[in-house]
């Protein structure tokens, strides 16, 4: 580094250094890609499979019980809805499956399929309407229909308990049903042990 003298109206000299430029070179990008290699790429779609392969039994088996749960609970509201339109009517309010064909006035299917429409009929018609069921899914119930008097009560002679049983298709040990106490109150059906069962402890299945 050489240094340079400078005298300006001043006895004393002043010693500055000399400033130096170094040429920067340009920055260059890697030549190196940055992108997976075909193995790479292999190699992560096949875990991808046996990770899709693995969760897919798990997921249909949460599906199917989450319809279950969902199934059984409308139609427990369903069945509290029937009950509500006949006490706030005063007039007979029923619960059955519906034809294809809508008549007038609103009548229920000749047949205890419970898989296809149901509805609640009142003095007002049609109130209230369910669509079918998932298809291979099944709902047994030994009556066509559920009729409660203007007290709210079953004005259908069912006997004893009986139980609306929900069964899905290919997972039996998923089914639950909607108990119909002889006061007409519906209640879901809990597990016990692994098991659901109903409020007196039969196993819930389906013919």
């Amino acid at each position: 580094m050489q240094n340079y003298l400078f005298n300006i109206n001043s006895s004393k000299s002043v010693c500055l250094p000399k400033l130096q430029y170094q040429k920067l070179s340009p920055t260059h990008p890697s030549k190196q890609g940055h992108g997976f290699s075909l193995i790479e790429l292999l190699v992560t779609i096949a875990i991808a499979g046996l990770i899709i392969a693995i969760s897919l039994p798990n997921l249909g088996s949460f599906i199917a019980q989450v319809r279950v749960d969902n199934e059984v609970s409308e139609l427990q509201r369903l069945l509290l809805t029937t009950r509500n339109a006949a006490i706030n009517s005063g007039e007979d309010a029923t619960l059955c499956p519906l034809p294809l064909v809508p008549t007038v006035p609103a009548s229920c299917k000749v047949s205890n399929d419970w898989t296809g429409n149901i509805g609640i009929i009142s003095v007002d018609g049609v109130i209230k309407e369910r669509e079918p069921i998932q298809a291979g899914d099944k709902l047994d119930f030994t009556f066509n229909s559920v009729t409660y008097n203007s007290s709210g009560q079953l004005n259908t002679n069912i006997g004893e308990l009986r139980l609306f049983s929900y069964c899905p298709k290919d997972f039996a040990d998923f089914s639950r049903g909607v108990a119909l106490s002889l006061s007409g109150r519906a209640y879901l059906s809990s597990e016990v042990n692994g098991v659901e069962k109903d409020r007196q402890g039969n196993v819930i299945s389906c013919n």
